[in-house]
């Protein structure tokens, strides 16, 4: 019942125009613009480190050659295993840095 009574409440235009023009409201789409916009620039810059990222460097020097055994896959995989784990730790403390700021 109350479900559908908030449904034609919002459901009206006048109210709606209304709720729109409350300060309240239009602080919130203020504020939800400008977190959408901090999580647009912080995912750009992260995807611009991870390009750059000597882990990427390594993944694509280690992609385009081909393994003569199997025993240097491994060590291989190893090094480019340790060295995202680095870069995932590193990323994470930047990260969190960054949102204290």
């Amino acid at each position: 019942m109350l479900l559908r009574f908030l449904f034609n409440l919002l459901n009206n235009h006048r109210v709606v125009e209304k709720l729109a023009e409350s300060r309240p409201i239009r602080r919130a789409a203020q504020i939800t613009a400008n977190a959408i916009t901090k999580a647009q620039i912080a995912g750009k810059v992260a995807s611009q480190r991870v390009l750059q990222s000597p882990t990427m460097r390594q993944v694509k020097h280690e992609a385009g050659q081909v393994p003569g055994d199997l025993g240097k896959m491994g060590s291989i995989l190893k090094k480019v295993k340790d060295t995202f784990v680095n870069e995932v730790k590193q990323g994470w403390k930047d990260g969190s840095r960054q949102i204290k700021k």
